[in-house]
């Protein structure tokens, strides 16, 4: 029995290395040099190849190299009855968190006015704070640790997801209450799942309904936001700024209108990623239950795409 790691453009010796500190035994194969294809009962993935898991004749389980599972379920070749689970860490919630509180208060503080106020030698002491309530789209384990550090820090804070919840620490407004929700707020996060429901959901049509001089922070997946509409949204006035960590296409094209563009804030998708030593037990007990025939850790729900 073997498990295969099939994360291609990335070094997967830190996967190897973690993999064998908690089991030295374990059977590892690596794409593409995967010489026992019918050996594999276990695939590790990261932007694999669409269709390539068809090679694996006795497949019997998908995991994620991180949280999200959409590089998975957009691969048509992946059977329905395929069981995929996921990463799930505290260290990734931290960093998430950390990245948003920074946009969140880099906003608030406006440090990106003050760097170009440092530029041009320009003192400006006058309104040193912009008043901000924090709207957070998507509240999973990622979205509900931003929402309570936030209030922590005093800040008002909003949730909004596709389903209702009837029992949830702060205001928080389901999808057909969107208008409500972003009436309430100035400072917009994106921690959504990545589904055929959410693909391209910011767009300019959005942003006309956001408040004057909302600001944007993506976190989520690059395809969450339609690009094109982004500078035209700021142009207009529904945006004052955005954060960007994703990105449709990654690394960010050279040619790409962002690079330039001076209320957008661009990061090479780096606000959560994941620690292979931290994550490495849950693929190891996994492949342990699988052997097993146990029920999986963090088994993604496919209707709901996480």
């Amino acid at each position: 029995m073997s498990l295969a790691i099939i994360s291609p453009g990335r070094n997967p010796q830190v996967w190897i290395d973690a993999l064998i500190f908690h089991q030295p035994d374990i059977d590892i194969q690596i794409y593409p040099d995967i010489k026992r294809p019918e050996d594999v009962e276990m695939a590790l993935l990261w932007q694999h190849p669409p269709g390539y898991l068809d090679t694996f004749p006795n497949l019997k389980l998908i995991s994620s190299l991180g949280a999200g599972v959409d590089h998975i379920l957009s691969d048509p070749a992946v059977p329905a009855s395929m069981p995929i689970v996921r990463i799930v860490d505290e260290k990734l919630t931290w960093s998430m968190t950390n990245y948003v509180v920074m946009g969140v208060l880099n906003f608030h503080r406006q440090i990106t006015r003050y760097q170009a106020d440092q530029k041009r030698k320009v003192w400006d002491m006058s309104n040193p704070e912009i008043p901000v309530k924090v709207g957070v789209m998507g509240v999973g384990a990622l979205g509900g640790d931003v929402l309570d550090k936030l209030n922590y820090l005093g800040f008002p804070v909003f949730g909004f997801g596709f389903t209702k919840k009837d029992d949830f620490p702060y205001p928080y407004f389901s999808k057909d209450h969107l208008q409500d929700f972003l009436n309430e707020i100035n400072v917009l996060v994106c921690l959504l799942p990545l589904t055929p429901e959410t693909e391209s959901i910011l767009d300019l049509k959005f942003f006309k309904k956001c408040q004057t001089g909302t600001y944007l922070i993506n976190v989520a997946r690059g395809k969450h936001l339609v690009e094109e509409d982004l500078i035209p949204a700021l142009n207009q006035g529904f945006l004052s700024g955005a954060m960007l960590d994703v990105y449709r296409q990654e690394p960010l094209p050279d040619t790409h209108p962002f690079w330039e563009e001076e209320r957008i804030q661009i990061t090479p998708h780096i606000a959560s990623v994941t620690n292979p030593r931290a994550a490495s037990p849950q693929i190891i007990e996994n492949f342990r239950r699988l052997r097993s025939n146990q029920p999986l850790l963090n088994l993604v729900d496919r209707k709901k795409g996480y």
